[in-house]
């Protein structure tokens, strides 16, 4: 019979339930079992060998479109390697450079061509690749790469070069050992001009992994994290490539060199091409919330078993050296309870979100005729997520480690690996600052070009209902989520604090002011005629937070949808506990906002926090069940501190 950890646990697992528990028996495998191994040499043989088994467990296939030897099932693909994160992050983020990036370029920016050529090899190993994209110059600032490819026409090739120091490909998985072949994006010039970045298939080694003529590629070394990753840098000088290296569905150079493209736009063009190559981005994002996960629930398995303290007016032996049955599980302790229980409720939110965020994408990208505002969307929301989820990761695992005291210290424990691992996600797949910055461009630039010319009061008009409509697009279970907030009861009661419908209205109005304000203050230094950039750059803060405002209420919004899914009354009352713990936490989280702009009144103020104390200590009892939830094989905890039943051996005297 199914307890209420089966329940969340299968509510929480989604749409591609069964992929999750396949893989949570493939990992199962003891030679999947967490592992620390600071030796470089070790650790990149051991993540190798892996991949080697994954790839014979068929891990890659679903990446990739039948008619290319795959399963055509993006959702998996991504779900697949997400698991991994629990496992071990450099095993994670190797596989997902072999087949989410560099394989991911060679499918959606490739034509037949590369298809016959290199998926099959790719997806077995035969083939090991890179993805070459960040240079020690630019980064997140991708159209502004220096590595060229110019075409030769009197060869009919192309020569890729490193013209500068700062042009050398940094930081690239797989280039310090183990890739032969690399995905390079590149500036390609022809008749003299430059056409933008495109990405082109650059063979790096020979089959005995020596660099090849003009290649020259070195060892970034040691790293805060991930050991079982070979991170590396290239550099080229005059390399030439035949034009049919060249991944060319968006983009083609003739024989003569004359370049021709079906997007004549050269920034659509673009981020039409990086867009393909979104799914690296979700990858990243739920990667690190499951490592997350994995660290709440080793600290909150540890506070169920370390006793510290004993309760006011026990009565204490005089000498004794025995386990003392009068002394408090730290999980009793409402700051302990404080710490943890609210990034439970988080990660159980978030991973609601990139449920979502995973089947929108599986379907733009499953579509034959994807829809461009689809796609647009799906961008935004995966790089908002990819923040959310990383910040999160690198919030709640030092959380966890501090929670465990000196135990948690211990490489034994695996939290400092779990950090280590996971703190370059903040910065890996897109800067979390630029990537908020983005999510708030997408959406004020979907109603910027309607807002030029207006006079201040059709402006205020404008913002009043163009803007609110922006804002309430909802992005799951739409009708329920409506009748959620239209029926909410508001009051200074502190019970309705509990209402859904209210918590979802304090998110949106925040999400809609911000927003509307933003977009005033950028149009009114458009009037001054001020310099775009100072114009910006001005707001910029205000920006970024109407961004996030936005995010939170679409893991809310989330959180809500994802309630409703659960088909079991006593799991799905414990979500609502959980999803108020979330809700009120974000709120405590930016009370001053809440108050300055009269959301809160003082004594609401105080009921918020009053609130979550109440949450904490009505999920006190649950703990266990919420960390079950997560569906973590035992095997994958990792941690020594939680051998055998607990008690005297968490005791550190």
């Amino acid at each position: 019979m199914a307890t209420t950890a089966d329940h969340l646990r299968i509510t929480l697992d989604g749409r591609w339930r069964e992929v999750r528990e396949r893989v949570r028996g493939e990992l199962d495998d003891p030679r999947f079992a967490p592992h620390y191994t600071p030796n470089l040499a070790i650790a990149r043989t051991k993540t190798l060998e892996q991949m080697r088994i994954l790839a014979d467990l068929g891990y890659a296939a679903n990446g990739f479109a039948v008619e290319h030897g795959g399963t055509g099932d993006a959702g998996g693909a991504v779900t697949s390697i997400e698991m991994l994160a629990m496992s071990d992050l450099s095993l994670m983020v190797k596989a997902g450079v072999q087949w989410g990036l560099f394989g991911g370029a060679i499918e959606n920016l490739g034509t037949e061509r590369h298809h016959q050529t290199y998926v099959k090899p790719l997806i077995d190993l035969e083939l090991l690749g890179c993805f070459a994209m960040t240079e020690t110059g630019h980064g997140s600032d991708v159209q502004e790469l220096e590595t060229t490819a110019t075409y030769d026409a009197t060869t009919g090739e192309f020569v890729v070069h490193s013209p500068t120091p700062s042009s050398r490909k940094d930081y690239i998985g797989g280039a310090a050992e183990h890739a032969s072949v690399a995905a390079v994006f590149a500036q390609l010039m022809t008749g003299g001009e430059s056409q933008g970045v495109h990405c082109f298939v650059v063979p790096i080694r020979d089959d005995a992994g020596n660099d090849l003529p003009g290649v020259t590629t070195s060892d970034c070394g040691l790293k805060g994290g991930l050991p079982g990753v070979d991170n590396g840098r290239i550099m080229f000088d005059q390399v030439r490539i035949p034009r049919e290296n060249l991944l060319n569905r968006y983009a083609e150079v003739a024989e003569d060199g004359t370049y021709s493209s079906e997007i004549e736009n050269p920034n659509r063009r673009f981020f039409t091409m990086v867009g393909t190559l979104v799914r690296g981005r979700v990858t990243v994002g739920g990667s690190a919330a499951a490592a997350a996960r994995v660290g709440l629930a080793i600290a909150g398995r540890y506070a169920l078993q370390r006793r510290q303290f004993s309760a006011p007016l026990s009565k204490s032996p005089v000498a004794s050296l025995a386990p003392r049955d009068d002394e408090v599980l730290i999980m009793d302790y409402l700051v302990h309870q404080r710490r943890l229980l609210p990034l439970i409720a988080r990660s159980y939110a978030l991973q609601f979100a990139q449920n979502e965020l995973v089947s929108a994408m599986h379907d733009v990208q499953s579509s034959k005729d994807p829809d461009p505002q689809e796609q647009r969307e799906l961008e935004g929301r995966a790089a908002g997520l990819k923040a959310a989820n990383t910040w999160h990761a690198t919030r709640a695992i030092q959380e966890a480690r501090e929670a465990c005291g000196g135990a948690g210290y211990l490489a034994e424990n695996r939290l400092t690996s779990l950090k280590a691992d996971t703190d370059v996600f903040t910065t890996f797949e897109g800067d979390n600052h630029v990537l908020t910055q983005l999510v708030a461009k997408e959406l004020l630039t979907s109603y910027a070009d309607e807002v030029r010319g207006m006079s201040p009061v059709d402006w205020m008009r404008f913002a009043a209902t163009t803007v609110s409509d922006v804002v309430k697009k909802r992005t799951a279970a739409q009708q329920i989520l409506q009748t959620i907030v239209d029926t909410r009861q508001d009051n200074e009661e502190d019970g309705s604090l509990f209402n859904r419908g209210t918590q979802m209205k304090m998110f949106e109005d925040r999400e809609e002011y911000l927003l509307s304000t933003a977009a005033r203050r950028l149009q009114a230094a458009q009037k001054r005629e001020e310099n775009p950039f100072d114009a910006f750059n001005f707001v910029q803060d205000h920006v970024l937070k109407a961004a996030q405002a936005h995010i939170e209420r679409v893991i809310l919004e989330a959180f809500v949808a994802g309630i409703d899914s659960c088909e079991d009354d006593t799991a799905k009352e414990l979500f609502g506990e959980v999803c108020d713990l979330y809700a009120l936490s974000v709120i405590e989280e930016d009370k001053a906002w809440f108050m300055e702009h009269r959301h809160l009144s003082v004594e609401r103020s105080k009921a918020v926090t009053r609130g979550i104390n109440e949450r904490c200590r009505t999920l006190r009892p649950h703990v266990a069940t919420l960390i079950d939830g997560f569906g973590i094989p035992e095997s994958l905890l990792g941690s020594a501190m939680l051998d055998g039943d607990g008690t005297d051996a968490v005791r550190l005297k």
